[in-house]
């Protein structure tokens, strides 16, 4: 009896060791979080490798839905509106799946999150479907990779890479009505940002007198912030008033020195030698 106690233990511990054993998983899942226009996207999806294997066309086949990713559901998380496909998609979670073919990819952002085969698939779930095409990659991609590229305040591209494979499509968001709604309520506060309000007027074209309106209050407000003379300096130059750039800029690059910040000394040293010409 005894004994039998002693080996059922053994087999218990033996158990319980093989329920607590983890092992790496074939696919590994990936988040992605981008900071896009005002907000960000967020990806969710996993990444099988090619091990040896003829992906697409086999392992991926043809024509078929395919849920772009292995394991769960490739899931896109919007916090703000944007456009793809020529279609707006207001913020919120959406699933991202695939229809692979030799030359040419179905994109689709659908409404639905859990699509794990084909048999589960919706289309009446689709917020937008459009092609893609395909390109031969500079270079072997072993694990399936999405990630995004070509990055700017209003864009971005969505790159699929996977063996030889890659796909990719652009995403866009409107930034500059939001922006500029936002500097109309803001100059209404107490404490208008005048420096943020007139940077963005000065780097996408607004009206240049109305951003140096806006400098001369920002300096007013903090006459010792080197790299609020620097832009208005830059701001000057603009607007062809070279004397008083100089000028802003030398002042920008004695406060720098001051704050022993010795890239704004760089920055108004080749400011000043541009000016020059």
């Amino acid at each position: 009896m005894k004994r039998l106690v002693i080996a059922m233990g053994a087999v218990l511990c033996m158990c319980t060791a093989n329920a607590q054993l983890k092992t790496p998983a074939p696919s590994p899942s990936q988040i992605v979080k981008q900071e896009f226009g005002l907000s960000s996207i967020e990806l969710s999806y996993s990444r099988p490798g090619v091990k040896g294997r003829k992906v697409f066309g086999d392992l991926v086949p043809y024509g078929k839905v395919w849920r772009t990713g292995a394991n769960g559901a490739t899931v896109l998380t919007f916090g703000d509106e944007v456009t793809i496909g020529g279609t707006k998609i207001p913020a919120g979670k959406y699933g991202l799946l695939s229809i692979p073919d030799k030359d040419n990819w179905t994109i689709i952002i659908s409404k639905q999150t859990d699509v794990t085969s084909p048999a589960a698939y919706k289309q009446e779930q689709d917020v937008v479907r459009f092609t893609a095409s395909v390109k031969k990659a500079r270079k072997k991609a072993e694990n399936f990779t999405i990630q995004f590229n070509d990055l700017n305040p209003t864009s971005l591209q969505l790159q699929i890479l996977w063996d030889k494979s890659e796909v990719s499509f652009p995403i866009t968001t409107d930034v500059d009505s939001k922006v500029m709604a936002s500097i109309e309520k803001a100059m209404k506060s107490e404490k208008p940002p005048y420096f943020q309000a007139a940077v963005y007027y000065m780097e996408n074209g607004k009206d240049l007198n109305q951003a140096l309106e806006w400098f001369n209050k920002a300096v007013e407000q903090n006459p010792n912030a080197f790299w609020v003379q620097y832009q208005w300096a830059n701001c000057l130059a603009k607007l062809g008033k070279k004397t008083e750039a100089r000028a802003a800029s030398t002042r920008s690059r004695e406060l720098a020195m001051e704050q022993k910040n010795e890239d704004y000394v760089r920055l108004n040293d080749k400011f000043l030698k541009e000016l020059g010409k």
